[in-house]
Parts: C-alpha cells; structure tokens; sequence
C-alpha cells in the first residue's frame, strides 16, 4: 500500500515539471517573438535612444528629422569681407543654395543593427553626420557680380605717376583682386557649412611691361625729390614742406612731362619755389597790412597802415630754399626779415603792447595780456588838422631830458618815446588837464601827452620794439 503511494506522487511531480518546462519554453518563445517584433520594428527606424547632431530621432521618420535639422540652421546670407574691412552680403536663397541630410540619415539607419536595439537603452546612441550642401555656380557667380565687391575692388592695369595731394604712384598691378579666387574660395566655404569669408589674401600681382617697370624707377626718384625734411618756423606755428607742397619744386616740360637731367634726375623749378615763397610773404608779410583789433572799449576795430610789422626777405628766401632743398636738407628754419616785429606770425602785435584809443583819450598797456597801465591823454589838435594818425606802429626809440622843438614851440620832457617820425608819446608837465575833448581844439601838434605823474611810469615798463596800436 506505501509502496503504491510512492509510485503515484513520483508520477504527479513529474506531470508538475512537464508543465512547468512548457511555460518556461512558451515564455522565452513569446518574448523572442516580442523582441524579433521590436526588432522589426526598429529595422525600418532608428534604434531607442539614438540622436542624430543632437535630434532625438527614435519614433521619427527621416524626412521630419530632415527637416529639424535644417531647421538648425538660421542663416540666410553669406558675408564677404574685403582687404579693406568692408563686408558685401549674398542671398543665398539667391544663388539655389540647400542643406540636405536626407541620404546621409539613410546611410546611418541602414548601418544600425536592429537586434541589437535592446542595447541602446542602456548606452543611447549619440551620432554625427556632415549634410549634403549644394547650390547653383551659375547664379553664385551672378550675386558676387551683384553684390558690388569686385566694383569696390576694381584697379585701373596701368602704372603711373599722378598728381594728387603732390605726386603719388598708382600701380594697378599690384594687389588686383581675382575674383575667381573669390568664387572658389566661397564654394569651398559653402561646402563646409561656413557663411563668412575674409578674401584679403585673395589678390594677385600682375607682370610689368618694359614700360611700367621704367615708370617704377622714375617714381623713386620722383619720391626722393618731392620728400622734403624742411620746416619754416613762422613764429605762430610751423609749416612743413610736404610733396602737396613740393611737388610744385619740380619742373615740368610744355607737356606736362617732367624735366629730367642727363643723369635721368628730376630738375628743379625755379619758379615753383618762387611761386612758394611769394605765397609765404602774401600770407605773413604784416607790415602795412590791414588788421582788425579788439580795442579794451569793447569793439572791433579795423586799422590800415603803419610802420609795425613782419615783412620777410623775398630774394634771401628764395636762394635759401633752392640751395636746402636741392641739397636735401633736414631741418627747421627760420626765414629772413627785412623787418621783424616784435612777434612773428599772423597776429604780430602779440598781448604785449600800447593801444592808444585816440576817440575815447585814452592810453592802456598791457603786458602778457593783463592790463598794467591806463591813463587819460591828450592827442594831436584836430581843428588845426594835427591829428594824431592812425595806424599800428612801435617803440623805435627812448629817451629822457629831450627838448622837443616844432615849428613855433620848444618843449622840454622828461620821457620822449617816438613811435612814428617825430610822433611819439611823451609828458606835458604844461598842461594841467587831460581826456575829454581837449583834442578837438587844444590838442597837441600830434604827439600822445601823458600825465607826468603817468608817464615815468609807462617808460619803465615800455622798451623798443613794443607795438603801439593807434585808433579814432
């Protein structure tokens, strides 16, 4: 009876594993069937978790992540930067151009293995392709032709010296801009997903003819000739003899050719230097000149005439400036005078001076600018027609004790200062009044009287040279 217990649960068991070898066997075949369908599945897609330049792909079809990585790319012009900074854009929707990643994405869902994809869910699959870019030759050259840069760059294929600011070198065959250089080197940028270009190194040089290359030796003896080292000091600022200047130095033939010696030299022009230092007188001879003054009483006046002022040495300046120049000199100068003012330059008579304001009756002297001095006067005798004369002049002589002696008169002064012949400023110890209008019908025989009291004063402070500016 045990026995037979034995043999039916030994049976029942093994019935129990029968069973449960047929699950296991059915489990693992419905989860290979799952796994081949997945399989299947990512055949014709991307396996789980792949991205493509950073677009998560898995689920998509090619032509939507065609379109989003397209999509990445926002740029709708292509810049062009030439030798000289300036930049020149091209549509590029006007010259085909495309980005396509269509083939390129094929290319790396048929390279993926599909049973494998359980893989990628632990390890997703990060890729990176190159698009397929192109556009239309024919149009890219039409938009550079556009876009203005080979106009910008355009050089006439000549050599020649031309007068500009003095005589310069064009030379046309020297960094002349290829432009098919331009278009290759853009294509190339294009292919490579780039939208800016520096072209600077895309210039050529031209050969020379027989003639050009002369021309090239002319230059640099055209070059040493009108670059001048020479600076005339006008006392208010210097002047430098560039080639604006100098190349008026360089003579020139009835055609307009320059005048060479046997040596192939440039000659020099007489007359240009003339030219220039008559030029250098008319702007600052001031002597005689007209100038206009701003008096102390608060206008402006203009005063012609006189004895003070710059009057430069015409003929010394003339045979100074042939022989530095030719000799090339390199140096600053300071022209001759016939005469010279107490300062040189445009505004001779400087913040140091004696206005002497013959409408109002009054003397002032300022030196360095400050008032030091002012004092009522008396001026020559209008109705007898003494006037005092107008005009600037200066200090050319000083003395005391003088007896000034006229026709009719012999006066003696303590303080004798002539500014213009026997005009000159000087005390009155005769007279007890002064300013108003004395002047009109007591005035004096044309001299500046001043207070005696005053004018010890004045002498001290005053030495020759001073410009004595004189006005009604």
């Amino acid at each position: 009876m045990l026995l037979m217990r034995m043999i039916y649960s030994v049976k029942s068991t093994s019935k129990i594993h029968v069973k449960l070898r047929y699950a296991v066997i059915a489990a693992i075949a419905v989860a290979a069937a799952g796994y081949l369908a997945m399989a299947a599945y990512y055949s014709k897609g991307f396996n789980p978790g792949t991205f493509v330049n950073g677009v998560y792909c898995t689920g998509k079809s090619v032509t939507v992540i065609n379109e989003e990585l397209q999509g990445q790319y926002n740029n709708d012009i292509f810049v062009i930067q030439d030798a000289l900074g300036r930049q020149y854009e091209i549509s590029l929707s006007d010259i085909g151009f495309y980005i396509d990643y269509t083939n390129p994405l094929h290319e790396l869902q048929d390279g993926q293995n599909p049973f494998v994809w359980a893989g990628s869910l632990i390890q997703p699959g990060r890729e990176t392709i190159n698009p397929e870019v192109g556009f239309d030759m024919l149009l890219l050259e039409k938009a550079l032709e556009n876009c203005g840069i080979e106009q910008a760059n355009a050089k006439e294929p000549t050599v020649e010296i031309r007068l500009e600011q003095g005589y310069v070198l064009y030379n046309g065959k020297q960094d002349v801009f290829d432009l098919q250089a331009v278009r290759n080197r853009v294509a190339e940028m294009l292919m490579q997903g780039r939208y800016f270009m520096d072209v600077s190194d895309c210039y050529a040089n031209l050969p020379y003819t027989q003639d050009e290359q002369d021309t090239l030796v002319l230059w640099e003896k055209i070059e040493a000739f009108q670059n001048c080292g020479i600076q005339y000091d006008m006392g208010d600022g210097k002047i430098a003899l560039t080639p604006e200047l100098t190349s008026n130095f360089i003579a020139l033939d009835e055609n307009g050719n320059f005048l060479l010696d046997e040596d192939g030299n440039p000659v020099c022009s007489e007359e240009g230097i003339t030219a220039f230092i008559d030029a250098l007188c008319l702007e600052y001879d001031t002597y005689g000149s007209v100038r206009d003054f701003y008096s102390t009483r608060g206008d402006i006046i203009t005063i012609e005439g006189g004895t003070y002022g710059n009057k430069l040495d015409r003929e010394a300046e003339i045979a100074y400036l042939t022989e530095a120049f030719l000799e090339g000199k390199q140096e600053v100068h300071v022209p001759a005078y016939i005469q010279q003012a107490a300062v040189r330059g445009k505004n001779d008579i400087g913040d140091t001076y004696v206005e002497v304001d013959m409408g109002t009756q009054k003397l002032y002297y300022y030196e360095d600018g400050e008032l030091k001095l002012e004092t009522d006067i008396v001026t020559g005798n209008i109705s007898r027609r003494m006037g005092t004369p107008s005009g600037v002049f200066y200090v050319y002589n000083m003395q005391r004790n003088r007896v000034l002696r006229g026709e009719g008169y012999a006066s003696p002064v303590k303080y004798w200062v002539p500014v213009k012949g026997s005009i000159g400023i000087h005390d009155a110890s005769w007279r007890k009044d002064f300013g108003g209008e004395i002047y009109k019908t007591g005035g004096s025989h044309g001299c500046i009287n001043v207070p005696g009291s005053v004018m010890g004063e004045l002498y001290d402070m005053l030495e020759i040279g001073v410009p004595v500016v004189m006005f009604y």
